[in-house]
């Protein structure tokens, strides 16, 4: 695919010259050191996507959220106040309040109140005032939001900016049917997200998206549009019409479900689609990856979208959620058709999650650094930057601190 045009600068790279020019070094994908600073930098002052409302559907309802890179563990509940958040801890006895079998696991139920297993003492959510621990809780779009500040620096809808809030529109709410999966990964979660941040690799990793016998060698993949708006990043790409392919071009599953890699070639009439979608006007438009700093991912498609999240588990290891949400399928050819494009995504995602472990290894081997970066990897360089830069003001914001003291 070819970029539908350019900006006027003639680049990408220059058309966000505060971006810079240079090498980028991946030190922050391998020093101990820069994670636990990131954590703190990063994971306890962003606004921290954790779900959407119809995980919580009924009053009473409730999931439990396990974020490691915070050192926290949330519960979200929907009460009749809301849909609030806690820290999961019995505020009389310090032990973990929600939990089935194993404390370390997520879980979700319905009750009218949490009652320690250790001290039996009961605590209700409802009301103005519950004695639990408050986490900083709002909602986007139906997508709910956390942030672990004392008083966070700002409001979820300025923190997201007008480009993420150009989906305010996206009929999110209609695509309920939803397939998920958890991979455990040994690489560091920047270097996961920079693999879906540009698209030129996918000819090369991916080649298994045609048959053999009609790929193209050497093909090469450009994307139209991207777009930054604070610490958020935004690609666009054009899309073939699969079903308009000759037949050698498509593999029997499609032919025969009419769904894959692109997802269902035909779905339901979901309304007006907000312009905010495909700023960049592509056309064919294929897929908008709308990129929330710090860790999750919105992928519109046509007709339905994916859902990325990346939690760090150590300097080195994290935990990749996706989730694909669809219409709800009105027949069982349509179940199957969702299924389908879900299993193939979850192969090609595995598939960058396979090679990205060995990028971790080489890169903690230390003997590159300085790595050059090509106009289609603009998004990692601004993620990049990005983190860098939350991390330097943490470290100014507590060396003042310090010297106050």
């Amino acid at each position: 695919m070819q970029r539908s045009g350019r900006p006027a600068e003639g680049s990408w790279t220059e058309h966000y010259p505060q971006l810079g020019t240079g090498p980028v070094s991946f030190t922050d994908s391998t020093s101990r050191e820069f994670y636990e600073v990131e954590r703190e930098a990063v994971f306890k002052r962003a606004w921290l996507n954790i779900g959407r409302v119809d995980e919580v559907p009924a009053l009473g309802s409730y999931v439990t959220k396990e974020i490691e890179a915070a050192g926290a563990s949330v519960i979200v509940v929907r009460s009749d106040q809301g849909i609030r958040a806690y820290h999961n801890i019995c505020p009389r006895c310090a032990t973990k309040l929600a939990w089935r079998d194993y404390p370390d696991r997520e879980t979700a139920g319905q009750c009218q109140e949490f009652r320690c297993k250790r001290c039996r003492r009961s605590h209700g959510f409802d009301g103005a005032n519950p004695d639990l621990v408050g986490v900083h809780c709002d909602i986007w779009n139906g997508f709910i939001f956390i942030n672990f500040a004392a008083e966070p620096r700002q409001g979820l809808r300025d923190f997201l900016g007008p480009m993420v809030t150009g989906l305010d529109d996206y009929p999110f709410e209609k695509l309920t049917e939803r397939y998920d999966w958890v991979a455990h990964n040994n690489s560091n979660w920047k270097i996961f997200a920079d693999a879906f941040q540009e698209y030129y690799h996918v000819p090369a990793l991916h080649s298994q998206q045609v048959p053999a016998a009609v790929r193209v060698p050497d093909a090469g993949f450009t994307c139209g549009h991207f777009q930054l708006d604070g610490p958020h990043r935004l690609v666009s790409t054009a899309g073939r019409r699969r079903w308009l392919l000759p037949p050698e071009y498509m593999y029997p599953i499609e032919r025969a479900t009419r769904s894959g890699l692109v997802g269902p070639w035909e779905t339901p009439d979901i309304g007006d689609i907000p312009a905010g979608v495909n700023p960049g006007g592509i056309e064919p438009w294929g897929i908008s990856n709308f990129q929330i700093f710090p860790n999750t991912e919105i992928l519109i498609y046509g007709g339905w979208y994916l859902l990325y999240r990346y939690w760090p588990t150590s300097y080195n290891t994290h935990r990749f959620e996706a989730h694909t949400y669809f219409h709800p399928a009105r027949t069982v050819r349509e179940r199957i058709e969702h299924e389908v494009a879900s299993v193939v995504l979850k192969e090609f995602a595995l598939q960058d999650a396979g090679m990205l472990g060995g990028t971790q290894a080489a890169l903690e081997y230390g003997i590159v650094d300085d790595f050059p970066l090509n106009d289609q990897e603009i998004l990692v360089r601004h993620l990049h930057k990005v983190v860098g830069d939350w991390v330097d003001d943490y470290r100014s914001d507590h060396a003042d601190a310090g010297a106050l003291r």
